[in-house]
Protein backbone atom coordinates (compact mmCIF):
# COMPACT_ATOMS: atom_id res chain seq x y z
CA UNK A 1 0.00 0.00 0.00
CA UNK A 2 1.40 3.34 -1.04
CA UNK A 3 1.94 6.06 1.59
CA UNK A 4 -0.33 9.01 1.06
CA UNK A 5 0.04 12.58 2.24
CA UNK A 6 -1.57 13.18 5.62
CA UNK A 7 -2.89 16.66 6.31
CA UNK A 8 -2.26 18.40 9.62
CA UNK A 9 -5.40 18.74 11.70
CA UNK A 10 -6.60 22.33 11.92
CA UNK A 11 -8.75 24.05 14.52
CA UNK A 12 -12.44 24.49 13.79
CA UNK A 13 -13.78 28.00 13.46
CA UNK A 14 -16.91 28.29 15.57
CA UNK A 15 -19.06 31.23 16.60
CA UNK A 16 -17.15 31.25 19.88
CA UNK A 17 -13.67 31.29 18.30
CA UNK A 18 -14.36 33.33 15.15
CA UNK A 19 -13.11 36.66 16.63
CA UNK A 20 -9.76 35.03 17.44
CA UNK A 21 -9.29 33.65 13.91
CA UNK A 22 -10.43 36.88 12.23
CA UNK A 23 -7.89 38.86 14.28
CA UNK A 24 -5.14 36.29 13.62
CA UNK A 25 -5.73 36.67 9.86
CA UNK A 26 -4.87 40.36 10.40
CA UNK A 27 -1.75 39.37 12.40
CA UNK A 28 -3.30 40.49 15.68
CA UNK A 29 -3.47 38.48 18.90
CA UNK A 30 -6.71 38.85 20.85
CA UNK A 31 -8.27 37.06 23.80
CA UNK A 32 -11.57 37.25 25.68
CA UNK A 33 -11.46 39.17 28.96
CA UNK A 34 -14.13 39.16 31.64
CA UNK A 35 -15.72 42.58 32.16
CA UNK A 36 -16.65 41.64 35.75
CA UNK A 37 -13.43 40.27 37.29
CA UNK A 38 -10.92 41.27 34.55
CA UNK A 39 -9.65 37.68 34.11
CA UNK A 40 -8.57 36.52 30.68
CA UNK A 41 -10.61 33.57 29.44
CA UNK A 42 -8.35 31.25 27.49
CA UNK A 43 -9.29 29.06 25.75
CA UNK A 44 -12.46 30.80 24.54
CA UNK A 45 -15.65 29.73 26.29
CA UNK A 46 -19.08 31.31 26.83
CA UNK A 47 -18.41 32.41 30.41
CA UNK A 48 -15.58 33.33 32.75
CA UNK A 49 -14.18 30.33 34.59
CA UNK A 50 -13.17 32.58 37.53
CA UNK A 51 -16.48 34.29 38.30
CA UNK A 52 -19.01 32.74 35.91
CA UNK A 53 -19.91 36.02 34.19
CA UNK A 54 -20.99 35.88 30.56
CA UNK A 55 -19.88 39.50 30.06
CA UNK A 56 -16.75 38.89 27.98
CA UNK A 57 -15.01 41.20 25.54
CA UNK A 58 -12.30 40.40 23.00
CA UNK A 59 -9.26 42.57 23.72
CA UNK A 60 -5.96 43.03 21.87
CA UNK A 61 -2.75 41.71 23.38
CA UNK A 62 0.81 42.89 22.74
CA UNK A 63 1.92 39.50 21.42
CA UNK A 64 4.98 39.61 23.67
CA UNK A 65 5.83 37.19 26.42
CA UNK A 66 8.27 34.86 28.11
CA UNK A 67 8.80 31.14 27.56
CA UNK A 68 7.49 29.42 30.69
CA UNK A 69 8.16 25.82 29.63
CA UNK A 70 8.73 23.82 26.45
CA UNK A 71 9.48 20.45 24.95
CA UNK A 72 11.31 19.49 21.78
CA UNK A 73 9.44 17.02 19.62
CA UNK A 74 12.00 14.71 18.03
CA UNK A 75 9.82 11.84 16.80
CA UNK A 76 6.23 11.13 15.85
CA UNK A 77 4.28 9.01 18.30
CA UNK A 78 1.24 7.22 16.98
CA UNK A 79 -0.35 6.99 13.60
CA UNK A 80 -2.89 8.85 11.57
CA UNK A 81 -2.81 12.64 11.61
CA UNK A 82 0.30 12.75 13.84
CA UNK A 83 2.30 11.60 10.79
CA UNK A 84 1.57 14.99 9.21
CA UNK A 85 4.00 16.61 11.68
CA UNK A 86 6.88 14.28 10.81
CA UNK A 87 8.45 16.64 8.26
CA UNK A 88 8.60 19.40 10.93
CA UNK A 89 10.74 17.36 13.33
CA UNK A 90 12.44 18.56 15.38
CA UNK A 91 10.07 21.30 16.56
CA UNK A 92 9.27 23.04 19.82
CA UNK A 93 5.94 23.16 21.64
CA UNK A 94 5.97 25.65 24.46
CA UNK A 95 3.96 27.60 26.97
CA UNK A 96 4.40 31.35 26.70
CA UNK A 97 3.38 33.66 29.52
CA UNK A 98 2.03 36.72 27.76
CA UNK A 99 2.99 40.11 29.21
CA UNK A 100 -0.69 40.73 30.00
CA UNK A 101 -0.83 37.61 32.21
CA UNK A 102 -2.42 34.67 30.40
CA UNK A 103 -0.45 31.65 29.20
CA UNK A 104 -0.76 30.22 25.69
CA UNK A 105 0.41 26.91 24.21
CA UNK A 106 2.22 27.49 20.94
CA UNK A 107 5.17 26.59 18.74
CA UNK A 108 8.49 28.34 19.26
CA UNK A 109 9.99 29.07 15.83
CA UNK A 110 12.69 31.19 14.25
CA UNK A 111 15.68 29.71 16.08
CA UNK A 112 17.44 26.36 16.48
CA UNK A 113 15.46 24.07 18.78
CA UNK A 114 18.44 23.80 21.15
CA UNK A 115 18.50 27.62 21.52
CA UNK A 116 15.05 27.77 23.14
CA UNK A 117 15.28 28.44 26.87
CA UNK A 118 12.95 28.95 29.81
CA UNK A 119 12.79 32.69 30.46
CA UNK A 120 13.50 33.58 26.81
CA UNK A 121 11.57 36.61 25.58
CA UNK A 122 9.33 35.85 22.61
CA UNK A 123 7.01 37.66 20.25
CA UNK A 124 4.12 36.41 18.14
CA UNK A 125 4.16 35.84 14.41
CA UNK A 126 1.40 34.29 12.33
CA UNK A 127 1.70 31.38 9.90
CA UNK A 128 -1.03 30.72 7.36
CA UNK A 129 -2.27 27.12 7.61
CA UNK A 130 -5.38 27.50 5.43
CA UNK A 131 -7.27 30.38 3.79
CA UNK A 132 -9.00 31.15 7.12
CA UNK A 133 -6.54 29.84 9.71
CA UNK A 134 -3.47 31.85 10.70
CA UNK A 135 -1.68 30.13 13.58
CA UNK A 136 0.04 32.24 16.23
CA UNK A 137 3.58 31.04 16.82
CA UNK A 138 6.31 32.68 18.87
CA UNK A 139 9.90 33.50 17.93
CA UNK A 140 12.71 34.98 20.01
CA UNK A 141 12.14 38.68 20.63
Amino acid sequence: MKDREVSKPLPSITALTRPFWEAAAQHKLVMPKCLECQSYVWTPRPSCYECGSERLEWVPLSGNGTVYSFTIIRQVAGRGSSRAFEKDIPYVVGWVDLDEGPRIVTNIVGCPVDAVAIGMRATVEFTQASPEIWLPKFRPA
